[in-house]
C-alpha cells in the first residue's frame, strides 16, 4: 500500500473492486459523508480520488477544496450530480460506469412494466387481507402492445430487445441516434417524434439523462397526448417528469398508471400524492442494485481509479483519460 496516495470515498459504495483499491492505496471510506458537506470539503483535501454514488454533490466550489484530486468515480449510468465543466476545468478526470447495470435497469423495467399490467401489488395485499377479489385484478396482456422507449441508449436498447421475446411493437425517440444506428436496427424500433411516441404507445418506459435539454420535459401538455389506457414508467431520473403534473394526470383519468423508481426529490417528502394511488407503482432508485450488476460496476470504477493513479488512462471517462493538472 502506498499511504501517500489517498481515495475517498463519501457513499456506500464496497466490493471487490474497493478491497483491491485498499490492498494498493490508503482508502478513507465514509457511507454517510456526502450528507455534511463542511466534512466533505475538510476530507477531499489532500484525497487523489474521490468515489461517489448520486447523493454526493461534486460542485465547483467543492473542488476548489480538492488541492491533488486527480480522479472522480460515478459508481452508475448517470453524473449530473456532478460539476463536468468546473471538473474539467480543472483537469480531473470523470469516471463512470456506462453500461454494468444496464441489464439489471432493464430487468426491473419488466418487473414494473409486469406489476402495472396484472395489477400484482393490489392483488398481493388483497389476498393477504383475507380477500378474494378475483374481478378487480384483471390485467392486460402485453402481446401485440406498443411499447414506446425514450431514449433508446444502453438501457433502452436492452428494454426494447426483451420486448421482443413478449411480442411487442416496438416505438422509440431518442434524438441523438439515427434511424440506421446499431440500436435502433437490432432491436426492431421504429423511430417516431416525441408527440407520436407518446399518442401511440401503450406502455411508456423513459431512459433519459438529466440535463437542460431533459429537466420537466414530460410536463402536461405531453402528458395529454397519452391514451387513457396507457401506463408510464420511469426509471431514469426524477426530475425529467413533472411530478404534480402526473399526479393531476392520473387523477384526471388521462393515464392508467404509472411506476416510478425515481422521483423528482430523493427520498420523498413524508406526504407525497403518489402515496395514495393505487395505480401507483413506486420503488427506492433500485433499479440498478442487484448483487451482480453493482459486482460490476465497483469493479469498474476501481479499475479506472488505479488506471488514472497508476499514470495510465481511463477506459470508462466522461470528459478525458487522464489528468490535466
Amino acid at each position: 500500500m502506498t499511504p501517500s496516495r489517498r481515495i475517498l470515498i463519501s457513499e456506500e459504495i464496497e466490493g471487490t473492486g474497493v478491497n483491491q483499491l485498499k490492498e494498493k492505496y490508503d482508502v478513507t471510506v465514509d457511507p454517510v459523508l456526502w450528507k455534511s458537506p463542511e466534512r466533505l470539503e475538510e476530507e477531499i483535501q489532500g484525497a487523489e480520488a474521490l468515489l461517489v454514488r448520486n447523493q454526493t454533490r461534486v460542485s465547483g466550489p467543492l473542488l476548489a477544496k480538492a488541492d491533488r484530486l486527480s480522479v472522480i468515480a460515478r459508481a452508475g449510468v448517470g453524473y449530473d450530480n456532478i460539476d463536468i465543466e468546473a471538473a474539467s476545468r480543472t483537469g480531473i478526470v470523470v469516471c463512470y460506469s456506462p453500461e454494468e447495470n444496464a441489464v439489471s435497469v432493464a430487468e426491473h423495467v419488466f418487473a414494473l412494466l409486469l406489476a402495472l399490467a396484472r395489477k400484482i401489488p393490489g392483488a398481493n395485499q388483497s389476498v393477504k387481507a383475507g380477500k378474494w377479489e378475483r374481478k378487480k385484478y384483471h390485467g392486460t396482456e402485453l402481446f401485440g402492445k406498443t411499447l414506446g422507449v425514450l431514449g433508446l441508449g444502453k438501457i433502452g436498447f436492452r428494454v426494447a430487445l426483451r420486448a421482443r421475446a413478449f411480442a411487442m411493437r416496438i416505438l422509440a425517440h431518442d434524438s441523438y441516434l439515427s434511424r440506421t444506428h446499431l440500436h435502433v436496427t437490432e432491436s426492431g424500433a421504429r423511430m417516431v417524434s416525441l408527440d407520436q411516441l407518446m399518442a401511440e404507445s401503450d406502455f411508456l418506459t423513459v431512459h433519459l439523462p438529466l440535463n437542460r435539454e431533459t429537466r420537466g420535459l414530460l410536463e402536461s401538455r405531453l402528458l395529454r397526448r397519452m391514451k387513457p389506457t396507457s401506463f408510464l414508467i420511469n426509471t431514469s431520473r426524477g426530475e425529467v417528469l413533472v411530478e404534480k403534473d402526473l399526479v393531476e394526470a392520473l387523477k384526471e383519468g388521462r393515464i392508467a398508471g404509472a411506476a416510478l423508481d425515481v422521483l423528482e426529490h430523493e427520498p420523498p417528502s413524508a406526504e407525497n400524492a403518489l402515496y395514495e394511488m393505487d395505480n401507483v407503482i413506486l420503488t427506492p432508485h433500485t433499479a440498478a442494485l442487484t448483487y451482480e450488476a453493482q459486482e460490476k460496476v465497483i469493479r469498474a470504477i476501481a479499475e479506472d481509479v488505479d488506471r488514472v493513479l497508476s499514470g495510465r488512462p481511463a477506459l470508462r471517462y466522461v470528459n478525458f483519460p487522464a489528468p490535466k493538472r
